[in-house]
């Protein structure tokens, strides 16, 4: 592995992790409720800004230890992110030409599906109601995009990672 590939790597690694982390914290529990998908949001932008490197299987293996981690139906998030990032890599061209509130518009329908997936998934395993809450990720995650957005580009421009 040469060395732009290997800091391509450990800045995906150190930033899936930041998101896995930011998944599970519960600084403020009255705020839980909001918490987005972080991991979704870094893959996502993974996924639009170097889609030779970080493509489906990428996300699909993350999606394992997602479900892992929040203790999930196996292959519950893994197929919701594989998905999600081949949507993101096969519009990638379109979404690196947008501004950002037509990106966001993107991720919003991405989070919805995602949101959508997950309580189709809860409803087979078990009769299910659908609370407005279950949709305040969903809000958060589109309005927390720029912000992910900024803070992973300035991170692959210091570390001069290039598609």
């Amino acid at each position: 592995m040469s060395a732009p590939n290997s800091v391509a790597f450990l800045c995906f690694v150190g930033t899936i992790a930041a998101a896995m982390v930011m998944r599970v914290i519960s600084v403020f529990p009255s705020v839980d409720l909001f918490n987005p998908d972080w991991i979704v949001l870094v893959l996502i932008y993974w996924s639009i800004a170097l889609p030779d490197r970080f493509g489906v299987f990428t996300a699909f293996a993350v999606g394992l230890f997602t479900d892992v981690l929040t203790g999930h139906l196996l292959g519950q998030y893994a197929l919701i992110y594989a998905l999600l990032s081949y949507l993101s890599i096969k519009e990638h061209r379109r979404l690196r030409q947008f501004p950002l509130p037509q990106q966001c518009l993107f991720i919003l329908f991405c989070l919805t599906s995602g949101q959508s997936l997950l309580f189709g998934m809860a409803s087979m395993q078990a009769a299910n109601r659908l609370p407005l809450s279950f949709w305040y990720p969903v809000l958060s995650g589109t309005l927390a995009w720029p912000l992910v957005f900024y803070v992973l580009r300035t991170i692959r421009v210091m570390a001069r990672i290039s598609g």
